[in-house]
């Protein structure tokens, strides 16, 4: 197929070690597309001895001879600001930095001396960090730049003799990383290649013909595909070699949990779990360092088994030396926090959350004149969290807060009555405790808002987290902490997927947020990210209305609760998808980044009002109006495992069985079978979630249970369906074997 040649007509490129092997390919093909070359060399032998002006002259030559445009530059790259006063002088511009230079000093690691140790990183590692910090105002201002890091596969995975040069290649590829975060609001991009090819220093490791094999002309394509302006492609590792490319990243375990409760961690424990500390089956691809951050974030949440009253009785008896005066911190209570709005507020949050006058249904929050105009129940964060802002800038006793190391970890709120569509409400602040999560301290603080009456409309409480604050020997949870809620093991009974717009969080401050991080690029760069987010609570006010819409018809009043944890961070313009399922008292949800596949709030739960009951009845009567006949199956199994622990022993798990007619789930059984467990019972599991899950048509397990299906068979053949721990499975056969047919 036809297409464009990718030119480089009026951008300047400045390689290093372009004398020769790589260096000299690169210079080649871009003055063949059309750019101004700057050829560095410093014409050095492959230890970093000597000079000569012989090798970068000889390139330019060969460019010039052919019409292109060139210059000759022999610094060594630890100069680096004299390599590009040699761009900038000749051709007033810098555009593009190849960082080639290299050079060897393998020695094995009980002979590597200091010398051959500094050598090697000052030209690769602090080299290419010169050149590029010269470059990199001219870039910023241009708002253009296209960078190249070499790495090698001895950074990648390591090499005999070349402990050196590999730690400085590895070295490579973390600044490159930074500066692809750091320049993205510039259009600098930086990437990093690990080169397969013939030149003076591969042929030290490789054999000839391996090195003739491995042409220089093979690499430079992508080379010059990612410096082109067209190319996006930022903070990549690639290899590349003999005609082949391939886009190298990053890969995390699921690992295992080990921390139990009252427990310490021993090296016994991660013996014992060491294959699955180890095993890739259900790994995750981390991307940033907030990926991380938010990870072990959820980790520490997930993993808080300690009991709650406990921890805080020996807190109380046991207080902390050093760190927060948690009691101090207690017992201050906010000045009052006051609000005077009118329609106008409550219209504006509408819109910041996502509403449209598209939708019919929609106006009663949009238009004042609506004989049902309302405020959206999440409006009651407004109030409160303008009540927090003042809270945490001031000196709250007992308590250090610094503003720039908090994280909003997760959120309650409580709406006591309708919210007022106008006039003026008062909100007052405490601490409700503070935890100590090791490596960082959780801040509860509790917002109570009333309205002009002085009746209480709303509570809400902030879970914030203050990273580096813990380890000072405080409790780990808390009976005040509003407990997330785990979604069932099933899959979602209903999604709804919504669109924001690039504008939504620039839309949302208005609302009273003003966080530059969700505003300004050079203040969300400073934390981190690559462009400004969107504020989780109006990623929360999205969810809760998909929650309202699909279950209460829009209907405020019925909704009387929300808690939710903030996992991951939204970009405004991406797609939000909320997963719902049905519960006894309310609505499970949890919202994901449909471009990511993300997961961006977890744990949580709408809980409806008394009035909603009607509708929670027909929902539950809904999923199980069917009358299936296994249910006779697992009610029997139930009655036959009381009191049999030596069988509970021998199984030691916990199952979920989802039941199903014609595909469509009609009931769920929780079989635990574990010696402390609770046996078998319907629904979901109550204490220890399941390491088995089976789905199955409810005829198939009659035929299962009299004998008439194989289960083998039945897995084989796609009728019985399993997810988690499938070797378990062998662990039920004798059970419904054994029991006495229907």
């Amino acid at each position: 197929m036809a297409s464009t040649a990718m030119r480089f007509d009026g951008r300047v490129v400045l390689i290093t070690g372009a004398g020769g092997g790589l260096g000299k390919q690169y210079a080649l093909a871009f003055a063949e597309r059309g750019a101004s070359v700057v050829v560095n060399d410093l014409g050095g032998s492959s230890d970093g001895k000597g000079q000569s002006l012989l090798a970068a002259d000889t390139v330019v030559n060969e460019i010039q001879a052919k019409g292109g445009k060139a210059v000759a530059d022999y610094h060594s790259v630890e100069e680096g600001e004299k390599l590009v006063a040699t761009a900038i002088n000749a051709f007033g511009r810098i555009d593009i930095v190849v960082n080639n230079a290299g050079i060897l000093r393998d020695r094995s690691f009980s002979r590597i001396t200091d010398e051959d140790w500094d050598l090697i990183n000052r030209v690769h590692l602090r080299g290419s960090f010169l050149v590029t910090r010269a470059a990199w105002p001219y870039m910023r201002k241009q708002k253009f730049g296209r960078i190249i890091m070499t790495s090698s596969a001895a950074g990648l995975y390591g090499n005999f003799g070349q402990s050196n040069y590999s730690a400085a290649k590895l070295g490579l590829l973390g600044l490159s990383n930074t500066l692809a975060i750091e320049g993205e609001k510039y259009n600098i991009t930086s990437n990093t290649i690990a080169p397969l090819a013939g030149s003076r220093l591969t042929q030290t490791v490789m054999p000839p013909d391996l090195v003739e094999n491995l042409k220089p002309e093979y690499v430079a394509p992508l080379v010059l595909y990612l410096c082109h302006e067209s190319c996006s492609e930022t903070s990549g590792i690639f290899e590349v070699g003999a005609g082949w490319i391939s886009k190298l990243r990053w890969e995390r375990t699921a690992g295992a949990i080990l921390k139990d409760k009252n427990k310490t961690i021993s090296v016994e424990d991660v013996r014992n779990n060491w294959e699955k500390i180890c095993n890739f089956e259900n790994s995750t691809r981390p991307t940033s360092l907030q990926d991380n951050i938010y990870f072990m974030m959820d980790l520490l949440q997930r993993t808080d088994c300690s009991d709650a009253s406990v921890m805080m009785k020996e807190a109380e008896s046991n207080p902390p030396q050093n760190g927060p005066d948690i009691e101090l911190a207690k017992s201050y209570t906010s000045d009052p926090s006051v609000v005077t709005y009118d329609h106008s507020s409550v219209i504006l949050y509408a819109l910041a959350v996502g509403l449209s006058t598209k939708e019919s249904d929609h106006l009663k929050f949009l238009f004042e004149g609506n004989e049902e105009f309302c405020a959206l129940p999440t409006f009651c964060i407004i109030p409160a969290q303008k009540a927090l802002f003042e809270f945490m800038t001031s000196r709250i006793p007992g308590l250090e807060i610094d503003i720039i190391k908090i994280l909003h970890g997760e959120q309650y709120m409580e709406i006591l009555q309708p919210i007022p569509t106008s006039g003026t409400l008062t909100s007052v602040g405490k601490v409700a405790d503070v935890l100590d999560k090791g490596f960082g301290a959780v801040i509860l603080i509790n917002v109570e808002t009333f309205n002009e009456k002085k009746e209480k409309v709303a509570f809400n409480q902030f879970s914030i987290l203050l990273m580096g604050s813990g380890n000072f020997g405080g409790s780990r949870s808390s009976l005040h902490d509003k407990p997330v809620i785990k979604i069932p093991l099933r899959e979602p009974d209903l999604s709804v997927e919504q669109t924001t717009t690039v504008d939504q969080a620039a839309m949302y401050r208005l609302c009273g947020d003003y966080n530059p991080l969700h505003i300004d690029p050079n203040f969300a760069a400073m934390a981190g990210y690559h462009q400004p987010i969107l504020h989780g609570l109006c990623s929360l006010g999205f969810a809760v209305r998909h929650v309202m819409k699909s279950y209460t018809d829009n209907n405020p009043t019925l909704i009387n609760s929300v808690k939710v944890r903030f996992s991951k961070p939204v970009l405004p313009g991406q797609t939000l998808k909320t997963d719902m399922w049905k519960g006894n008292e309310g609505i499970h949800f949890q919202c994901q980044v449909v471009e990511t596949g993300k997961v961006c709030l977890t744990g949580g739960f709408v809980r409806l009002t008394a009035s909603a009951s009607p509708l929670l009845s027909s929902m539950t009567q809904q999923l199980t109006s069917k009358n299936p006949l296994s249910d006779q199956v697992f009610e029997h199994l139930a009655l036959k495992m009381q009191g049999q622990l030596d069988v509970k022993e021998k199984i030691n798990a916990v199952f979920l069985w989802n039941v199903t007619q014609n595909g469509e789930q009609v009931s769920q059984w929780t079989l635990d079978l574990t010696p402390e467990g609770e046996g078998i019972y319907p629904g979901e599991p109550n204490v220890k979630p399941a390491e088995c899950i089976l789905s199955m048509e409810d005829r198939d397990i009659i035929d299962m249970k009299n004998g008439k299906l194989n289960p083998e068979r039945a897995f084989f053949s796609g009728q019985l369906k399993v997810t988690g721990n499938i070797s378990l499975c062998k662990k039920l056969s004798n059970l419904f074997i054994d029991s006495a047919r229907l």
